[in-house]
């Protein structure tokens, strides 16, 4: 069963239900608060967690229950209503359900997954004495060791949520590596892969036939010193494991653009403007919604972007923002206060079928309205063979084959013109064709074109 249980209701979720709820193990049961009392948790009498609870938030933002549960719900916007159960004790995931049921039951809706819905009484029948719980844990953390806080995930996809956000932030700040344990039937959403990428966190792999092996490079793994790391042969090369490399290719496609800007910092700034450029090109409709974590749960605005920027500066804001669910299309925007202005730098994107065509031919006048309105400073645009849904298996993916790169304008001007491969001029941007998408050779006359702009 799932540690992970979901209440999905139209009605926000008020302080007697949320009681009422919390009530399902009954009396004897401690309730605390946590993280500025954004998180709840249902605890044995003597405050050992057992189930933490998020605040509710609402998603407005349609189609994302069936983007990261494979479970629409009928009755949109929705309070979105997540319990997490300890994995120490074995009645906190029933715990979870019981919850999550007695919300659904109480204000209507669903859970997710619908199986765990129960309104029953879990006694605590565990001993719970011996398992110990470190009092500086975040919630969303299973084990912690002085290197390592590792997260287990039983659940088709895992999502950016603001709790495994929390627990990237903390372990960070304590010097620690975050690992993510899962089955091999588990994918990650595209933000949750970006927040893994690079030592010295890890998406764990636990394959029933071959152990441990970590999802984005394959690597097989063991648990040693209190961490998941490679094993390597008597030369030191790791092995990388079977179950990563039979995965067959896709026949879906997606494009991948990687852009940055450059703003003067002005009061009258509003940010966001590129990123709907990119999105009215590319699928003929701005962003429908943005957010900091997933779910992704406000409806887009530029200007709300603009003064959660504005009010986090000088520290970087992170955010993601999604189309339409008729075309899957994701992007994460980190915004960035430097000395030559307000940066934002942009990776989107887009997900198509085996028949479907992606719209190369709109990559060039995305580029010069960029330049032209949006401060673009470059843009490169690639294809690769991946899942059209945007979610990343813990398989081998090709990687992206670059198409085109672009320079903005002020760059463009500094350097003056470079031939091999000779670009074109879109307004006062350089534009660089570099292939079709499907010969790997392209990245090589990339990296050449790259290291002569770096030398002028």
């Amino acid at each position: 069963m799932t540690k992970d249980v979901i209440a999905l209701t139209p009605k926000m979720p008020d302080l007697p239900t949320l009681l009422a709820g919390l009530y399902a193990g009954g009396p004897d049961l401690g309730v605390n608060t946590t993280a500025d009392g954004a998180v709840v948790q249902l605890c044995t009498p003597d405050g050992r967690p057992l189930v933490s609870v998020e605040a509710p938030i609402l998603v407005q933002v349609p189609g994302e229950t069936a983007r990261l549960l494979n479970h629409p719900v009928a009755d949109e916007p929705v309070w979105w209503t997540e319990a997490r159960a300890s994995t120490a004790v074995a009645e906190a995931g029933r715990l979870a359900g019981s919850f999550a049921g007695r919300l659904a039951t109480v204000l209507g809706g669903a859970v997710w997954p619908p199986e765990a819905a129960t309104t029953d009484v879990v006694p605590l029948t565990t001993d719970v004495s011996a398992i110990p719980v470190p009092a500086t844990a975040p919630p969303a953390v299973d084990v912690l060791t002085a290197t390592t806080a590792v997260v287990i995930q039983d659940r088709p996809l895992v999502a950016l949520t603001s709790w495994l956000s929390d627990a990237l932030r903390t372990t960070a700040e304590d010097d620690r590596a975050l690992h993510i344990v899962t089955p091999p039937t588990t994918r990650l959403t595209l933000p949750t892969r970006t927040a893994l990428r690079g030592a010295p966190n890890r998406w764990v792999v636990q394959d029933p036939e071959h152990g441990y092996y970590d999802g984005l490079s394959g690597a097989v793994l063991h648990w040693k010193d209190g961490t998941f790391t490679p094993v390597r042969d008597k030369n030191g090369t790791a092995r990388t494991a079977k179950a990563f490399t039979t995965a067959a290719e896709p026949d879906d496609r997606q494009l991948l653009l990687t852009l940055g800007t450059l703003h003067p910092a002005d009061k009258d700034l509003v940010l966001g403007g590129a990123l709907e450029c990119a999105f009215h090109h590319l699928t003929g409709a701005p962003p429908t919604g943005w957010s900091t974590a997933e779910p992704v749960n406000l409806p887009w605005s530029s200007r709300q972007l603009t003064d959660l920027a504005r009010a986090r500066a000088p520290r970087p804001t992170w955010l993601i923002a999604i189309g339409h669910p008729d075309r899957p299309a994701l992007a994460t925007v980190r915004v960035t206060r430097t000395a030559a202005g307000v940066e934002e730098n942009i990776t989107l994107a887009l997900g198509y079928g085996g028949n479907e065509t992606p719209p190369l031919d709109a990559i060039e006048d995305l580029a010069a309205e960029l330049d032209a309105q949006h401060g673009l400073v470059t843009l490169l645009t690639s294809l690769r063979s991946a899942r059209h849904d945007l979610t990343v298996p813990p398989r081998l993916e090709l990687p992206p084959i670059p198409l085109a790169f672009t320079l903005g304008h002020d760059k463009a001007e500094r350097i003056g013109h470079l031939s091999d491969p000779t670009p074109i001029r879109l307004g006062s941007a350089l534009h660089y064709h570099l292939g079709n998408g499907t010969d790997p050779q392209a990245w090589s006359v990339f990296e050449k074109l790259t290291r002569r702009l770096k030398s002028e």
